[in-house]
């Protein structure tokens, strides 16, 4: 890979990440990893090491690069003609299918991400993450609605990716039913909250009360 005049550090870390992770199922989320990923397209290790000064920063990196994938390929529009739980499930299970083969660099990446210091930097990505598939999936809330929407999304796409991770059934099949069971549930949840918020027209408390204390003439 040859490095352009004009080429940034963000330029580097998304052109390597994938190498980083195929490297981190035997290295970790390591500078080894990074000098074999950095030397299998060609890149000087120093700079390579620049681009990804720590675990983190190649577990975001890899993130990043999966983000841009996933947005390039629903460029398209055609999650437009899709119900939403379907163009939820078809975000999720094309960032499942983008780590396929990588487990064990998964594996590594969701423990380091747990360690307490590294907390609060994976619920950011994990939310950036949510953002970016609500986004794809059309959504333009901007009250509550949109800060629990990706806050449960992110929280469904971690579990997947937990139960992901040792899943040994045919294509996934496990991962994948656990996913449309967690979208599911969630959905119909939003159903039902949608009901109990619905307007009543039949009844109106404040009304009724109203006309208990001033009654109509």
């Amino acid at each position: 890979m040859e490095l352009a005049a004009d080429t940034t550090l963000d330029d580097i870390r998304l052109a390597l990440a994938p190498a980083v992770a195929r490297s981190a199922m035997f290295d970790g989320w390591s500078a080894a990893a990074v000098n074999s990923a950095a030397a299998s397209a060609g890149i000087d290790p120093a700079v390579a090491r620049l681009a990804f000064p720590d675990s983190m920063s190649m577990i975001a990196g890899w993130v990043a690069h999966v983000d841009a994938a996933m947005a390039a390929e629903f460029a398209d529009g055609r999650l437009n003609n899709m119900p939403i739980r379907e163009r939820i499930r078809r975000l999720v299970t094309f960032r499942l299918d983008a780590v396929r083969g990588t487990e064990e660099a998964l594996s590594r990446a969701l423990a380091i991400q747990a360690m307490p210091q590294n907390v609060p930097a994976a619920l950011r990505l994990g939310w950036s993450s949510a953002d970016k598939m609500w986004r794809l999936a059309g959504d333009t809330a901007t009250d509550y609605n949109h800060y629990t929407k990706r806050t449960i999304l992110a929280a469904i796409y971690a579990a997947t990716l937990a139960v992901y991770i040792d899943d040994e059934s045919e294509g996934k099949a496990d991962s994948l039913a656990f996913l449309n069971r967690r979208i599911d549930g969630v959905m119909k949840f939003e159903k039902t909250k949608a009901q109990l918020l619905a307007p009543r027209e039949h009844f109106d408390v404040m009304r009724f009360l109203g006309r208990l204390r001033y009654p109509a003439d």
